[in-house]
This record gives structure tokens, sequence and C-alpha cells, in this order.
């Protein structure tokens, strides 16, 4: 296939010799994002509960995320063309990754419809009817004005059929094929910018299914690639083996991008995979209901222990919210159903996820990573 003509660069500056980690730099519309990297999602076109001076100045996000559906619906996209774009009517101004819908696909399996063509659907707003198309999804990220588009997929649910699996595979690279087209057509985004397209590898759980869809993507020859279908309440040890299969087959000269995922630990275990790009709703929905990261492990802040526990809520924490408030008074927030508690809790948690893949760069840097991620792993994941 014809390689598309573009300005995002890949750049691998260390790899380390224990694992397939590496950490390299993205290079896109004059804006440097290094990796392994976490991107807040930011669905409406906001990270819920967070200011961008925060994201920018506090949590240091280097990319976010918008997602399409939820766009187009509201504000709708005609408000964002008049706007000038995402960037300009949020007022973010460093890149931002657009999911193409293919997850509210299949999150809203009750009020949708595939065929061939794409997928007809009723609003969860007002109950309209609607329909995306490979074709219509490219159209609406161009305007939205994203800096990497997803390419348009099914997300098959788990359990499902090996059946229906490569049913689903099959139509998602039909998908993408008539995404591709549409992406090269249009050549530019609305604003002029160039805009990166990344396709998605399906398959559900079933190896050969996703050993033949990570090598069609991978035929592509795009600036990227994701990996979809994962995190959907299949057992973790899955999760890591679909991974693995799959980083194994894509181009170790493109970043590759684990949708959905997930824990610190999961985010730990899947670097060592060679994954350079995550998301998850994770840190913010948690950090609203009261539970936290740290470097130690796991606080629910609604726990009688913490009442009268003074002490800084991560004392190893360079985050203002950390060093100023005790963990008593978080709890007391909570407790209360004080907004700021959901406040504190979404930046402490984004604060700590971008601490965490920051600190994954040094050590792979250093070439201690597969020893610091061990020790690492362990303490993300106990219950303090």
């Amino acid at each position: 296939m014809p390689k598309f003509t573009n300005n995002m660069k890949f750049i691998i500056s260390t790899i380390d010799k224990k694992s397939n980690a590496r950490c390299g730099e993205i290079h896109i519309n004059e804006n440097v994002i290094s990796t392994p990297i976490f991107m807040p999602v930011g669905t409406v076109g906001s990270v819920k509960g967070v200011h961008f001076n925060a994201l920018r100045n506090d949590i240091k996000a280097e990319i976010i995320l918008g997602n399409t559906y939820h766009l187009y619906l509201r504000p709708g996209i005609d408000v964002i063309r008049e706007a000038g774009g995402l960037h300009q009517f949020n007022g973010w101004t460093k890149p931002i990754l657009t999911d193409s819908g293919g997850f509210q696909v299949f999150s809203l399996n009750h009020r949708r419809k595939i065929t061939e063509n794409g997928v007809k659907f009723s609003s969860h707003i007002d109950g309209s009817i609607h329909e995306f198309t490979p074709e219509n999804v490219i159209d609406i990220q161009r305007t939205i004005g994203s800096d990497i588009m997803m390419a348009f997929d099914e997300c098959t649910p788990y359990p499902t059929t090996e059946e229906y699996a490569q049913t689903s595979m099959q139509r998602t690279h039909r998908w993408l094929t008539r995404c591709y087209n549409q992406w090269q057509e249009t050549n530019s985004s609305v604003y002029g910018k160039y805009q990166s397209l990344f396709p998605i590898v399906q398959g559900s759980v079933y190896p050969y299914l996703r050993r033949q869809s990570a090598e069609f993507v991978a035929s592509f020859d795009l600036d990227g690639n994701a990996i979809g279908g994962v995190s959907v309440g299949e057992p973790v040890e899955l999760m890591y083996e679909i991974t693995e299969l799959c980083c194994n087959i894509l181009p170790k000269d493109k970043p590759r991008y684990l949708m959905g995922v997930g824990t610190p630990a999961n985010i730990l275990e899947c670097i060592a995979m060679g994954v350079d790009m995550f998301d998850c709703v994770m840190p913010t929905r948690n950090g609203r209901n009261a539970v936290l990261f740290t470097r130690n492990g796991i606080m629910n802040m609604r726990n009688e222990k913490w009442k009268y526990d003074f002490s800084p809520i991560e004392e190893e924490s360079d985050l203002f919210v950390d060093k100023e408030h005790s963990k008593a008074y978080l709890r007391h927030l909570f407790i209360n159903g004080e907004m700021l508690g959901s406040m504190i809790g979404s930046l402490h948690n984004l604060h700590f996820y971008l601490w965490l893949v920051k600190e994954a760069q040094k050590h792979i840097a250093v070439g201690d990573f597969c020893s610091w991620k061990n020790e690492m792993v362990k303490k993300v994941s106990t219950r303090l």
C-alpha cells in the first residue's frame, strides 16, 4: 500500500536489555511526547474534575484523549468546527488523541445495530438515531482536529464465540481499509494540520485471530498501531498473553498503544512487553470514589483507619495536594460528599500515573527496569 506523507516521527532512545521495554519520543505537530506515556481520558473534551492548568503544570500530561462518539453528540460537530477545532474549543494546546467510537459500539450494545456499512445507534442522551461509518468517523475526527485519530473498529465482548470473534475481526479489517482510503483522500484536517491514523488489532482472546489481525494492521505501515478489545472482562493472564503476542508482531519502529489499560501493575507489565502508550479511566474514576494509588499501595480513603492520620496524603510525592492535605482531611471530604475530595483524588491519581511512566523511562534508560518493575508491581498492588 502507498505510504502517506507525514510529519509524525517515533524515535526510540533506549531498549531494555532484559525485556522488550523501550523509551522514546513521538514527534507530532511541533510537540514531543515521551514514551512510555499515560494519556488522561478527556471523553467530552475535559478530564473529569481536573483543570487544564493542573494537567499541564502539576500532572505534566503530554497528551489527552477525546471521544468521537460523545463529542459528536455533544456539543456537536458544528460547534467544534465553528470554534476552530477541539483545541480551540477547550483550550488544550498539547496533542489530543480521539477514540473512534468503536468502544461505544461495544458498551452501548442495546442501542446499536452493526451492518457491513457501519453502525446505526440511538443516542443515550435523547434517543435520536445516528449512523457511524468508517468514512464519516474519519471526517468527524478531521473536524475535531485531533492529532492522532483511531480507525473505526468493533470491540468484541468477553466472552465471545470464536466464530463471532472472527466475523467481527474481518469486518473491522474491511472497515480499516475504508478508514485508510478516506484518511488518504481527505489528506488534511479542516484546520490544515497533520493528523495521524492508528489502526486497531482485534480478535478477542483467540491467538490465531490476534496474529492475523496484527499482521493485517501492520501491512498498512501507518504511524503507530493500537491493540484493542482487551480489559473487557477477560482474566488478566489472557490480557497479558494477547498483548505480548501482538507486541511481538507489530513493527518495532512504530509506537504501540494498548487501549483502556489499566491498573499501575498492568501498565508496568505491559511496558515490559513493548507497549508505549496507555489510557484508562481508572485514575479519575477511582479518585472520584476515594481510592488512591500510591508508591506503596492502594488506599481507600473512606476507611476508618485514616480518621486520625494527620500525615500527608503521600509523603514522597511532590504534588501540592499530597503535601498540603492530610489523609484524615481527605477522608473527611469523602465522608461528607465534598466535591473537593473527588478533585484531590483525581489529581493525585493522574499525577501518580504520570510519575509511574516517567520513572519507568528513567529505569529503562539506566538499565535496571526489570528489577525495579518487579518490586514496584508488588508495592502498587498492596492494599494499605
